[in-house]
């Protein structure tokens, strides 16, 4: 297997599927020289201990640039140790944002982990190395506020499929704190009744399926939008959002998060809206209109399946109105 080209992308046995963008990358020369049994196991490493495709293409960005940084300096496997991962932590710094590194010595540390299991290396060189610091007490994602996420939608033209549509899948976004890509996965059957009310599947993270009712205006959004599409006769494990054609009429094609992302800034743009809206901006609009209404944190992590309601306060924006009332107090 010494050399070997493996292909990231596409459904063939052997491959690594790196959702929309794929590459065909050989086995580093500093793995591929420890023998077969290294190059499997580096392989595996990607394949069968990484499920999730965008944390999965991320470390192969950053293994692959560690693996290059130890060949351009002749080090052999067996050579790497905590000060040459220090070293290279320490340049990283030089021009990386502290969250990038971190996850480049995750993923160091992570293929060494599986390495070690494998009886490839003896021990873990990246263990005890330590990345920057980081705390984020406030997330960066632009947030839209509630006349303004209202003035996104009314804007949008609902008298063809392409607007039902686009409306009803900012409003999923938005009333269900959804990620694009639990959104954009979701089949018909993720759309379901449940009692009299309507209620939303969603495959998050993690291979985590969340289950939320259907907020009234989302509700009434997805029937338009489902009932001029005639999906009556769509097979249950179809894509409930789809692409559409230079005709004018739905497909079978499942929009990608790169189509809806492209979809958001056209629409944000329409309304006259910031440039910075995106995707996750509806994540975060939901939650801080939300809470601007009365709700609490730990019913905002549910809604938005979050594992800490540390990450859901980070995504809390009612702060903002609050420090900024106070600095107007200054009259001079």
């Amino acid at each position: 297997m010494n050399g070997e080209i493996v292909a990231f992308g596409g459904g063939n046995p052997g491959v690594l599927s790196g959702g929309e963008g794929y590459a065909a990358l050989p086995v580093p020369a500093v793995i591929a020289r420890e023998g077969e049994r290294a190059a499997q196991r580096f392989i595996e490493f990607f394949t069968a201990n990484i499920r999730n495709p965008n944390t999965r293409m991320a470390y192969v960005r950053a293994v692959y640039q560690f693996m290059a940084w130890a060949e351009e300096r002749r080090l052999p496997l067996e050579r790497l140790n905590p000060i040459f991962i220090s070293v290279y932590i320490e340049q990283l710094q030089g021009y990386m944002a502290p969250p990038s590194v971190k996850q480049h010595l995750a993923a160091i540390r992570m293929l060494f982990d599986y390495l070690v299991i494998g009886q490839v290396v003896p021990h873990n060189p990246a263990a005890s190395v330590r990345g920057p610091k980081h705390v984020v007490k406030k997330g960066k994602t632009p947030v839209l506020n509630a006349s303004q996420a209202r003035q996104l939608l009314d804007s949008i033209d609902t008298s063809t499929i392409v607007g039902l549509r686009d409306r009803a899948i900012i409003a999923t976004m938005v009333y269900s704190f959804a990620r694009v890509g639990a959104v954009v996965a979701m089949n018909k059957e993720d759309y379901f009744q449940n009692g009299k009310r309507w209620w939303l599947r969603l495959h998050e993270k993690g291979g985590k399926r969340h289950e939320v009712p259907a907020h009234h205006n989302a509700e009434a959004y997805l029937d338009a939008y489902l009932g001029a599409a005639k999906s009556e006769n769509w097979p249950k494990k179809t894509p409930l959002f789809r692409t559409i054609s230079r005709e004018r009429a739905i497909t079978e094609a499942r929009m990608t998060r790169t189509d809806v992302l492209r979809m958001v800034k056209r629409r944000a743009e329409d309304a006259g809206l910031p440039d910075t809206t995106c995707c996750h901006t509806f994540r975060a609009t939901g939650i801080t209109a939300y809470l601007e209404n009365g709700g609490t944190i730990e019913n905002a992590q549910a809604i938005a399946a979050h594992e800490s309601p540390r990450t859901t306060k980070l995504y809390d924006r009612t702060s903002d109105e609050i420090t900024l009332d106070e600095i107007e107090r200054i009259l001079i």
